[in-house]
């Protein structure tokens, strides 16, 4: 199990989607569901010292403030996330279940290796998925690798042509 200990000075809480009810002092589990490579904010209404991500393979948080954080889906599968208040009691423990890219997707199946597409109208692109054959899997994520280095140092240029202009 893989532990996310909030600081002081980054307090995190979580709470369910679609109206999850906290009882006041106790915590029961809620059934989250979100897309892979998606996001959601969630709320508790108790703040939360501490956050424990049963399988961050799976699902991720990022807090944004004492009292909510970013969920990420990141890979199919069930795991779960509990939230203990400053004493240490729990105020959360939600199973999270994230499932497939919504939109179409469609498998390629050679063999015993599998490539992912993701559809959008008429045209499909590769969309690495974890079960991937490594060949294209790698192909396109360096390709997106490049593409993101590319854009960071034209940033870094344009940024320090403005320094150097002012």
């Amino acid at each position: 199990m893989t532990t996310l200990r909030l600081r002081s000075s980054t307090f995190a809480c979580l709470a369910g989607l679609s109206g999850l009810v906290l009882a006041s002092g106790a915590a029961f589990a809620a059934e989250l569901t979100i897309p892979m490579d998606q996001v959601r904010v969630m709320t508790f209404k108790k703040p939360a010292k501490t956050v424990f991500v049963g399988n961050p393979v799976i699902a991720d948080i990022t807090v944004i403030d004492r009292t909510h954080v970013f969920l990420m889906g990141k890979n199919r599968g069930n795991t779960n996330i509990v939230a203990l208040d400053d004493e240490g009691r729990e105020i959360a423990n939600d199973q999270v279940s994230v499932v497939g890219r919504p939109g179409t997707t469609v498998t390629v199946q050679r063999g015993v290796s599998q490539t992912t597409l993701a559809c959008i109208e008429e045209r499909c692109s590769g969309s690495p998925t974890p079960g991937d054959d490594p060949t294209p899997f790698d192909t396109v994520l360096g390709e997106r690798d490049r593409q993101q280095a590319q854009a960071t140092a034209q940033g870094a240029r344009a940024a320090a042509a403005e320094a150097g202009g002012q």
